[in-house]
């Protein structure tokens, strides 16, 4: 085909040209998009702007379509196959200017969204999705579910696997070769069962779809469909396009500008979880020499703080106690839409913080290497909203980058009570050079300062990082200087590991992978015993101390035994045993004069319950404790000294196991309705 018809046919097939189409169903990919946006119903005659861009059009729709189910016909007979409701450029054009579609009842045609795809496309199919990787892709598997549920599909039962379901979504991860490899080899077990079960459909979903798209469609792993981060609403469309095409695989990894699935209220992976993950921004512009994520992911975008706000309330009015705000640079978050504008105003209103007070400059001594945004709604005042809308959740936030830590948002993490006292604050090296070739932005004396104002503006704070051993160049001096810099920051929790090269990253095109992978492995093993035995020491300190922890279900070794999280991220365990219920409410004060003892009122506590306990042992990741009153997310505002002397006998113990026992019986006695009125 002549260029000229090719750019004119994709004109009104909405595509750029050059974009091949890789099955007959793929010849409609922008009608999707354009009736999603609410493009109007096409009629059925396309409605050409001349003749030879109607025979370029014919031409493209022969060229790019394939035989459905097998049919070997006229490229008429293949054309007749698709669906009649490509718009024509009239039609677009309209949409372009901002014309709503006319009202039922108007003196003129009536628009309406086009029946691209039946609505249950998915009915009697069911989905089982696997996920690989961060916190990100449970929530972008979550995203897809609500996808595909939409359009008619069903998630798989609980314990289905690969067998029974109709679907498999992978949902991969790309940052290193080992996570990379395990999807790999997850793949051939797949294309084994597919062997067995032709109608099962093989879905390749997030960054290794992104990256490695061509590599997975020409390897013999049976994939059907390949899906990138920003393309999870086709998803329908896809699966469809490999049904009606007799098998053959749909592509989609178009990275967008401004894609954030504000509008998808995600599918819970785990809907019993008294936790879960809210995606706040996606996509880095950090562009980290040794990082592919900006080419996975995308440029950084932020969805609008009130959507944001509404998922958290919708996920609290579901029993969720703890929320994770995501993103891939999560404290760079910045709302520049209208309704994040006016809410900046309506915060200054308030005599709340503000943009013009908190200026989102970055933190001393931190730099860029692209230009700084300005204006909009910065994540400080997110979390200040979200935390304020919600006091009986706890807040948590992962991952951010250390240049996005000004004192402003340090001073609002130590000051709120239901924000997690615990920052992660990734550091990659200890060394300047090492820095400066990872083009992180900061030297190694601008990193130290950052945790040391962490550290006194956030008492008590709990600090992890991220290190990668063996960069380009890395010298034995320069690792050094990592180990050191472990020792002066002491970390709760460091995530380390050997550096993996990634194509198309800045160190893929102008540095070379020279450090001896037995080298790398060494260094790692060196920076793992190092961190672990930092780490059981720091846990030995906390014996004695006391914790507000989330029950988040039985222990894995004893379910006789809770287990949580405390408020620094560490793994809690403690016996299930009856406690004093110390929740203060308007209905029944609390007095914080009462002693811990069966007048109080004993309680079991419950999965969801915020719970104070006292460690008793440490391990390197985990705190082993007794219980001691059932609380609230800010604890039981006591002082020091107070909460030093707090003591629970075993006779107070014993008693209100005793008045526990004798009120469930009582309940029993009353039937189902009372029973259902004391679990509330």
């Amino acid at each position: 085909m002549l260029p000229s018809a090719r750019a004119a046919a994709s004109s009104l097939l909405g595509r750029p040209a050059g974009v091949a189409l890789r099955t007959a169903a793929a010849a409609t990919t922008a009608q999707a998009r354009f009736y999603a946006c609410g493009m109007p119903k096409a009629p059925a005659t396309p409605e050409p702007t001349s003749a030879a861009a109607a025979a370029a059009a014919a031409a493209a729709v022969s060229e790019f379509s394939s035989p459905l189910d097998g049919e070997k016909g006229s490229a008429a007979s293949r054309r007749r196959s698709l669906p009649p409701i490509i718009p024509s450029l009239a039609e677009f054009m309209k949409m372009s200017d901002g014309q709503t579609p006319p009202q039922d009842g108007d003196d003129q045609e009536v628009y309406a969204p086009a029946p691209y795809l039946p609505k249950n496309l998915g009915q009697g199919r069911t989905v089982l999705t696997e996920t690989y990787g961060c916190q990100m892709n449970v929530n972008d598997t979550e995203i897809a579910l609500a996808c595909l549920l939409d359009a008619g599909y069903e998630r798989a039962p609980e314990g289905a696997s690969a067998q029974d379901a109709d679907v498999v979504l992978l949902m991969t991860c790309a940052i290193r070769d080992n996570a990379e490899t395990k999807i790999w080899n997850r793949l051939t077990e797949l294309s084994h069962i597919k062997r067995k079960r032709r109608g099962l459909r093989v879905g390749l979903l997030g960054c290794m779809a992104e990256r490695l798209k061509h590599q997975v469609l020409e390897s013999d792993k049976s994939v059907d469909v390949v899906c990138g981060p920003d393309s999870y609403r086709d998803l329908p469309r896809l699966l469809h396009s490999v049904d009606i095409s007799g098998g053959q695989s749909a592509i989609n990894v178009m990275l967008s500008l401004d894609e954030t699935y504000a509008d998808v209220a995600p599918v819970r992976v785990n809907p019993d979880n008294v936790s879960a993950f809210v995606s706040i921004m996606r996509g880095c512009d950090n562009m980290c020499s040794y990082c592919i994520v900006p080419f996975t992911r995308g440029r950084e975008r932020s969805r609008d703080a009130a959507s944001i706000i509404r998922e958290v309330r919708q996920l609290q009015s579901q029993g969720v106690r703890e929320v994770t705000l995501l993103g891939q640079n999560v404290n760079s978050y910045r709302d520049t839409s209208e309704a994040g504008l006016a809410l900046l105003d309506e915060r200054a209103e308030r005599g709340a913080a503000t943009t013009t007070e908190m200026t989102g400059t970055l933190a001393r001594g931190f730099q860029t290497i692209y230009k700084a945004r300005t204006g909009g709604l910065l994540f400080a005042d997110l979390l200040d909203e979200v935390s304020a809308a919600c006091p009986d959740m706890r807040f948590r936030f992962t991952s951010p980058h250390p240049k996005d830590f000004p004192d402003e948002l340090l001073r609002l993490i130590a000051e709120r009570p239901n924000v997690a006292k615990q920052l992660h604050l990734p550091a990659q090296s200890g060394n300047s050079a090492v820095l400066e070739r990872m083009r992180r932005g900061y030297t190694r004396e601008a990193y130290l300062e950052m945790a040391d104002r962490a550290r006194s503006l956030i008492p008590r704070v709990a600090l992890s990082s991220d290190f990668i051993v063996g960069f380009c160049g890395e010298t034995d001096a320069e690792h050094a200087d990592t180990v050191s810099l472990l020792h002066h920051v002491n970390y709760e929790h460091a995530y380390l590991f050997a550096y993996s090269m990634r194509e198309k990253t800045h160190a893929h095109r102008t540095l070379v992978d020279d450090v001896p992978e037995e080298v790398k492995q060494a260094r790692l093993r060196e920076v793992i015993d190092l961190q672990y035995g930092l780490m059981s020491k720091s846990s030995a300190l906390e014996e004695g101390s006391l914790h507000v922890i989330l029950i988040e279900g039985d222990s894995r070794r004893n379910s006789d035994e809770w287990s949580g999280r405390s408020d620094n991220n560490k793994m809690v365990v403690f016996p299930k045993q009856p406690v004093p219920n110390m929740v203060s409410t308007p209905e029944a004060p609390v007095s914080m004069s009462q002693p811990l003892s069966a007048a109080s009122g004993f309680v079991m506590p419950q999965k969801g319950d915020f719970v104070l306990v006292r460690v008793t042992s440490t391990s390197a990741q985990t705190y082993r404790a007794e219980p001691l009153a059932l609380c609230d997310v800010r604890g039981l505002g006591l002082s020091t000294s107070e909460l030093a002397q707090l003591h629970v006998s075993e006779a107070d113990r014993a008693l209100g196991l005793q008045r526990i026992a004798q009120l469930d019986q009582l309940v029993a006695a009353a039937g189902p309705a009372a029973a259902v009125a004391h679990s509330h």
